[in-house]
C-alpha cells in the first residue's frame, strides 16, 4: 500500500508544487477548473507581455508616432468586453464545481469528525459496537520516535478512518475548542470545523488506498500535530473492520 501511494502520488513530496492524484470526482473538477483557468492566464500573459515590450520599444523620448492620439473608442470597448467575456468563460464553470461539491447527494453513510485541541475525534454514527454504542475513538498522531517503517512523519496516526470505496460519504464536521479545518488534498475535502457549528460535505472515494490530510487553520502550539489519515477499503473490508470495533 505504501509503494502504491508514492506511485498515485497520494501523500505530500518534498518541493512539490502540483496536486495530488485525485480519487474523488470533485478533486477531477477542482484539478480540470485549474487547468483550463491556467490556459487563459497563459493567453494574457503572452498578450500583456507583447504590449509591455511593444510599448518600451516603440515609444521613448525622441520616437512619438502617436503623440496627437488623445481617444480610441475601439480600444476602449475591446478592453473592457474581452476581459469581461474571459471572466463570464472562467465564472460559469467554477460557480457550477462550487455548487456541486456543496451538494451532499444521498448519503450511504456520516462520518462526523470533531477538531480538538490537538487531535480528532471520529463518529460513525449510522453504526453501533456490542454495548450499542454508537462507534467512536480518537486519532492521535504517532510521535517521531515511535514510527515503523513506511510510516510518514507528522502524518500517520494511531487510528485512522477506515472508508468504503465506491461509496457516498457525509462527512459533519465541528470543533470542541477552537477552530480547526479538515483538509485532505486527494479527496478534495477543505472544511473548516467551528465550535458549535456543523459545517457537511460529501466524498466519493473512487479507488482503494491511504489519503492525508493535516488541519490547515492555525489551533494553536501544537497546530501542525494533528494530521488526518483515511484508508480506503472494500466493503467487504470495511464491514470486517465496522466488527471489529
Amino acid at each position: 500500500m505504501y509503494i502504491l501511494n508514492n506511485i498515485l502520488n497520494d501523500v505530500p513530496t518534498p518541493w512539490g508544487i502540483f496536486f495530488q492524484d485525485s480519487a474523488t470526482p470533485n478533486m477531477e473538477g477542482m484539478i480540470e477548473l485549474h487547468n483550463n483557468v491556467i490556459f487563459y492566464l497563459c493567453i494574457i500573459l503572452g498578450f500583456v507581455s507583447y504590449m509591455l515590450y511593444n510599448i518600451l520599444t516603440t515609444y521613448n523620448h525622441s520616437v512619438l508616432p502617436y503623440k496627437y492620439l488623445y481617444h480610441g473608442q475601439f480600444i476602449e470597448i475591446v478592453w473592457t468586453t474581452f476581459p469581461a467575456i474571459i471572466l463570464l468563460i472562467i465564472a460559469f464553470p467554477s460557480f457550477i464545481l462550487l455548487y456541486i461539491c456543496d451538494e451532499v447527494i444521498a448519503p450511504a453513510m456520516t462520518i462526523k469528525a470533531i477538531g480538538l485541541q490537538w487531535y480528532w475525534k471520529y463518529e460513525y454514527s449510522d453504526f453501533i459496537d456490542d454495548k450499542g454504542e454508537t462507534i467512536e475513538f480518537e486519532s492521535y498522531m504517532i510521535p517521531e520516535d515511535l514510527l515503523e517503517e513506511g510510516q510518514l512523519r507528522q502524518l500517520d496516526v494511531d487510528s485512522p478512518i477506515v472508508c468504503p470505496v465506491d461509496t457516498h460519504i457525509r462527512f459533519i464536521v465541528t470543533a470542541a475548542d477552537v477552530i480547526h479545518d479538515f483538509a485532505i488534498p486527494s479527496l478534495g475535502i477543505k472544511i473548516d470545523a467551528v465550535p458549535g457549528r456543523l459545517n457537511q460535505t460529501s466524498a466519493l472515494i473512487q479507488r482503494e488506498g491511504v489519503y492525508y490530510g493535516q488541519c490547515s487553520e492555525l489551533c494553536g502550539v501544537m497546530h501542525s500535530s494533528m494530521p488526518i489519515k483515511i484508508e480506503a477499503v472494500s466493503l467487504g473490508e470495511f464491514l470486517a473492520w465496522i466488527d471489529e470495533q
